[in-house]
């Protein structure tokens, strides 16, 4: 019998081994499909025809999806809904982060807890949720309305009648980024609370000394130092909101509400794949939203870029 001393590796070639289930993952569910959906994306195909009824129509599937109405309308819902959920995210994160870190000692990592609780939540029943809360008669959302209209002095500024949140076209965008922002603002609130902890307090300590008060520490010490962290929370908020398919998918029953209103790019090419079978029409639409995301990323980065002294 063989030692086992005979099928030792050389030290050179374990890392490789030891490597190569994650390359093989990564070239399985990772590449291929990329890949595939870019060869996908000049070519018609009816999936349930089997492979052979793959057709090459040239640019055809990305000139389809230029001029689709419903592709611009899509695109425009889910830059209302990114802008409308990701900006209060990081207007209301960053002031919540530094109360937290300037108030609370020993309860900070169950406070910390209570706002992270719906990042980590399912989006199935975060959604299904928020369906029972907009209720037309008798969602938890309109009731609170109503009983606030009931009060002499806000009387004026809250509706009497119930909202139609999920079937009326000018209601379902706000729902919708409702629920998105009360999702991913507690996510950023961490992320931001964890960069409060790497600022040193010996800045704070001079800054005191020298007669700054909480709000000029805060405008001038801690935004500055936050500037990193903002970068990555604001390009996260930008991926993430472009892609938006699970809370719109779930409120609206997967087909984008009354009039399309809540239908997002991502609800659009899910769409064309599996209700119109049109598979070569959704890449292209993935490829044409990568190539948006790309963009924005882009003048995210330049938005964040230090600005070197002026010539």
């Amino acid at each position: 019998m063989k030692s086992l001393a005979a099928f030792r590796l050389s030290p050179t070639i374990v890392p490789y081994v030891l490597l190569s289930p994650f390359v093989l993952l990564f070239l399985v569910f990772g590449v291929f499909p990329l890949c595939f959906s870019f060869y996908l994306a000049f070519q018609t195909w009816e999936p349930t025809a089997g492979l052979a009824s793959m057709k090459f129509v040239g640019l055809d599937n990305f000139a389809f999806a230029i001029t689709d109405e419903w592709f611009w309308k899509s695109l425009k819902n889910t830059a209302w809904l990114a802008l409308a959920s990701g900006v209060p995210q990081h207007l209301i994160a960053i002031p919540l982060a530094y109360f937290i870190h300037t108030s609370f000692k020993r309860t900070r990592n169950a406070v910390i807890g209570a706002y992270f609780l719906p990042y980590i939540t399912s989006t199935v029943a975060i959604a299904m949720m928020f369906s029972t809360l907009f209720s037309t008669d008798y969602g938890l959302i309109n009731l609170t309305l109503r009983g606030l209209s009931n009060l002499p002095v806000l009387g004026g500024l809250f509706p009497h009648d119930p909202i139609d949140w999920l079937n009326r076209a000018e209601n379902v965008k706000p729902a919708v980024a409702l629920v998105v922002f009360w999702r991913y603002v507690g996510f950023n609130t961490v992320l931001y609370l964890a960069a409060l902890q790497t600022i040193p307090k010996d800045i704070y300590e001079a800054a005191t000394m020298d007669g700054a008060g909480r709000w000029q520490q805060f405008w001038f010490i801690t935004l500055p130092s936050l500037k990193p962290m903002i970068y990555f929370g604001v390009t996260l908020s930008v991926v993430g909101g472009l892609q938006l398919f699970e809370e719109p998918f779930i409120l609206t029953g997967g087909r984008g509400g009354t009039d399309q209103a809540g239908m997002t790019t991502a609800m659009y090419m899910y769409r064309t794949a599996f209700e119109f079978n049109d598979f070569g029409a959704a890449s292209a639409l993935s490829w044409l939203l990568f190539v948006f995301v790309a963009l924005l990323t882009w003048l995210t980065n330049r938005a964040f870029k230090p600005r070197g002294p002026s010539a």
